[in-house]
């Protein structure tokens, strides 16, 4: 609803006199579209029209105003309805206030301004929802599995399987991935295609939370439970009730946290720091961790029985040089944006250039490839990006097979990367130079897509 569109305000009243009275003025404002109604069954028959504000007289004929005000709220809880009654008594009012009624207006010598007002107030909060509605849809939109996540390798088509799972149940998802691989934007694409879209997705970097602000981050904390608690402070669990709420980095969670946030997850309810009160919260929970989290739990470092309870659908993303041609989709979609963000002619990218994006591993992945793109298509004297414009500074070579925590069997698989790609997959010649049988090699390649093994 914007600034002169039609307001369709639909009036509900049995006495004829008084129903003038009400349209009257109400059509003093010439953006109100009205619709009058002597009987609650003629105005629930009518909701299918979207009426964007009703007026309702408590007293009708056929049906009570309150059972009417109850059927309005279960066809839509968001239009706001205004009871005007003749009847004084504060506890219907309280009664008709609690189900929902918007505002409880007297029959005297005051109705036609505090109607006004009503109105006014009403379709301002009208205009608000639709405006909420409408971003919710868009973010709903742009969080497609087609649209925030390139990629058409098998072992990204595999992951978009587990995603469509994961939209259609409440079951908690554990996401792991190197840094980089994108946890969070699976996380928000399966929050915003589930059941839950129109709820709050809350997402909290545990490793980012000072160890002695975390439990307030979670849970909340009244006023004065400690030091610095000046007011009461409302918990991300309580923010993300009825919605998702993603705890990225969970394996960086402190053991006694673990043990509170377990509570939790089995009560399904929560106190706040300093609190007596039990407070319920319906959360569903995605977590992310580039550590294996059943390797932590074996050292001790995170709590077995949580582990299980936090293991649910697990989605496992692989890293970019693992995805093939996926590298050159979302090359050209960075590409892409980055010209429109700047407002620049479209850009292309030379075979030289694709040749030498595709043979590079990625150690910071897909977060890597965007900076990539962006410091070529700043770097580039014309509209096509050449191979000299690609440059890879970003982790100096001696890092390259150090700088993150990997299992023996993922350095294995990254140094066996390096040299396949560095000799054109000449499998002979790797397994040579790394002293390995060549079926250790074919093994490894037997499900990456795109592997040329003529050198055999």
């Amino acid at each position: 609803m914007t600034t002169g569109e039609l307001v369709k305000i639909y009036i509900v009243e049995d006495d004829p006199l008084y129903l003038k009275f009400l349209e009257h003025v109400i059509s003093l404002n010439p953006d109100h579209h009205i619709k009058k109604f002597e009987k609650g069954q003629e105005l629930l028959n009518a909701l299918h029209e979207k009426p964007s504000i009703i007026t309702l007289d408590y007293t009708l004929p056929d049906i009570s105003g309150e059972e009417v005000l109850k059927q309005i709220k279960d066809y839509d809880t968001n239009i706001p309805v205004i009871i005007i009654s003749g009847q004084q008594e504060i506890g219907i009012a309280v009664q008709l206030l609690k189900l929902g009624a918007y505002d409880y207006i007297i029959k005297d010598e005051e109705t036609q301004e505090r109607l006004n007002y009503a109105i006014t107030n009403a379709k301002r909060n009208v205009q608000l929802v639709n405006e909420i509605n409408t971003l919710k849809k868009e973010i709903s939109a742009k969080y497609e599995f087609g649209k925030s996540i390139k990629g058409n390798s098998p072992v990204m088509r595999g992951v978009f399987d587990l995603m469509k799972k994961a939209v259609n149940t409440n079951i908690t998802v554990s996401i792991t991935g190197e840094t980089g691989t994108g946890k969070e934007l699976v996380a928000k694409a399966i929050h915003y295609n589930s059941r839950r879209s129109q709820n709050a997705f809350i997402p909290v970097n545990i490793a980012a939370v000072p160890r002695d602000l975390i439990e307030s981050e979670l849970f909340g904390h009244e006023k004065g439970s400690f030091t610095g608690a000046i007011s009461r402070r409302i918990g991300r669990f309580e923010e993300a009730s009825g919605g998702t709420i993603f705890l990225d980095e969970i394996a960086e969670m402190d053991l006694n946290i673990q043990a509170k946030l377990l509570r939790v997850i089995q009560e399904k309810e929560l106190t706040r720091i300093g609190g007596n009160q039990i407070i319920s919260v319906d959360v569903r929970i995605l977590v992310a961790t580039h550590k294996d989290l059943s390797e932590e739990a074996r050292k001790g470092n995170f709590r077995e029985d949580l582990y299980y309870r936090l293991l649910g659908l697990p989605i496992k993303l692989p890293p970019l040089r693992d995805r093939g041609d996926d590298i050159l989709v979302l090359a050209k979609y960075f590409l892409d944006t980055f010209c429109i963000e700047n407002e620049v002619e479209k850009m292309t990218i030379s075979g030289g250039a694709q040749e030498k994006l595709l043979k590079y591993p990625y150690p910071g992945n897909v977060r890597e490839l965007k900076s990539i793109i962006d410091l070529a298509a700043v770097m580039t004297n014309s509209g096509e990006i050449q191979a000299d414009d690609i440059n890879f500074s970003s982790v100096r070579n001696e890092d390259k097979f150090t700088y993150e925590e990997l299992t023996l069997k993922e350095y294995n698989h990254r140094i066996i990367d390096h040299f396949l790609t560095k000799y054109n997959n000449d499998v002979l010649k790797v397994s040579s130079i790394l002293d390995i049988g060549k079926s250790t090699i074919y093994r490894y390649l037997k499900d990456k897509k795109g592997i040329d093994l003529t050198h055999e």
